[in-house]
């Protein structure tokens, strides 16, 4: 199962979360946003298929996110969880934690943005970079 979202850069991009990653459908963004690493995404937790949020509630699913901006891609791997809801409108959050609310997709995730190479973080910083998020369940 498989499913693809589309995000942009912003100057404030600042990638440097040591638990989190996020992605969200807001045009703005304040520099105290240190996990976002992309705005004006074309979907969030609320958006996704009914037969992924399923999957995704199964704590055994083990689950990637592939974020690929230019020729970078960055690969994260994270696990479901019984507790997700996935009913956030605006946003979309990975993370290291067994932590569950509207906005998180995945826990124990094995990276957190500031991981992300900085070469695709300085791309990120250009407001007309595209990104994709590639959310694949096994």
């Amino acid at each position: 199962m498989q499913f693809e979202i589309e995000f942009f850069g912003h100057k404030n991009i600042r990638s440097n979360h040591q638990n989190t990653i996020e992605i969200t459908r807001e045009s703005d963004l304040t520099p105290s946003g240190d996990c976002i690493v992309g705005v004006r995404a074309s979907s969030a937790c609320a958006d996704l298929p009914d037969d992924m949020k399923k999957s995704l509630e199964n704590p055994n699913a083990l689950v990637s996110f592939t974020f690929t901006v230019g020729q970078y891609e960055f690969v994260v791997y994270g696990a479901g969880h019984a507790d997700l809801t996935l009913s956030h409108k605006e946003d979309i959050v990975l993370r290291k934690s067994n932590f569950t609310c509207p906005r998180t997709i995945s826990v124990k995730c094995d990276k957190a943005s500031n991981d992300i190479p900085r070469e695709m973080i300085h791309l990120l910083q250009d407001p007309d970079t595209r990104g994709t998020l590639t959310i694949r369940i096994d």
